[in-house]
């Protein structure tokens, strides 16, 4: 007889699976359909003419998904630049009005992304940053920000300081502290914001159209005309092939994080 948790788990599982993988089964059948009209349960015939238009060189597909993933990676890496060192000043330091500078941070989390980037545009405008990909990196920072600092100040909480303080009593310069003691502990916050940032910059779509001005073309750019009344087959292609490069980015950060551990916990003796 199978353990009761060992069941459990299995049908949690089971029913995370169905969770997650029933949206997908509508638009797989939708990204090969022709002619699929209400209230049909199946499409009347099948056709892989949505695939063939966005796979194919002339639609732009994959130049847009490169220029998606230089963007996010752009913006991430930024992030972790900025929200390391904020992270540290505000769970260490005892800041004077640092309620204010937290509410600051954390307000695009709040306030809705359309208010937000009138003010980005009209100030990219007088900077001439529109229409360029380093005018849409700077305005996918201000969603995605306050994700990472969140996420790395949650393993700054776990931190003790006694660690570096053992380390400093060692002999170790302080970028040794960090890249020995405290960057490996800050990693799974780090991979954790990361994601968020990749996933939040990958899905923008008001900003990136206002202050790129239709110049700067990313996946979402090419996917809403076909979602608001263009050609749902399509539409549903854009979807999936979105959603894959999400899953398959998010994956390969998890591996890489891995064998980071891997690589060194071998080479500390400990696996």
């Amino acid at each position: 007889m199978k353990n009761p948790r060992h069941l459990l788990s299995s049908a949690l599982f089971l029913l995370l699976f169905i969770v997650i993988g029933l949206p997908f089964i509508p638009l797989i059948l939708s990204s090969v359909s022709f002619g699929w009209q209400w209230p049909n349960v199946l499409p009347e015939s099948f056709s892989f003419r949505a695939w063939e238009y966005v796979l194919a060189g002339s639609s732009g597909t994959w130049q847009a998904v490169g220029v998606s993933l230089l963007i996010a990676f752009i913006v991430t890496a930024v992030n972790i630049l900025l929200a390391v060192p904020a992270a540290n000043a505000l769970v260490r330091n005892h800041l004077r009005g640092k309620w204010l500078i937290e509410a600051i941070i954390f307000a695009p989390i709040i306030i809705p992304p359309f208010v937000a980037v009138i003010g980005i545009h009209l100030t990219f405008l007088r900077l001439g940053l529109t229409e360029t990909i380093l005018g849409v990196v700077l305005a996918h920072i201000s969603p995605t920000l306050p994700y990472m600092v969140r996420a790395v100040m949650i393993s700054y909480n776990t931190l003790s300081v006694e660690w570096e303080n053992q380390a400093r009593m060692l002999g170790a310069r302080p970028i040794f502290r960090f890249i020995h003691v405290v960057l490996p502990h800050l990693l799974p916050g780090i991979a954790a914001g990361a994601s968020l940032s990749i996933l939040i910059s990958l899905s923008q779509y008001l900003i990136t159209f206002i202050v790129g001005s239709g110049q700067v073309v990313t996946l979402p750019i090419l996917l809403f005309p076909f979602i608001s009344g263009g050609d749902p087959a399509v539409a549903s292609v854009y979807s999936l092939l979105y959603a894959g490069i999400a899953i398959l980015t998010l994956l390969g950060m998890d591996i890489a994080l891995k064998k980071y551990y891997q690589n060194k916990n071998a080479a500390t003796g400990k696996g």
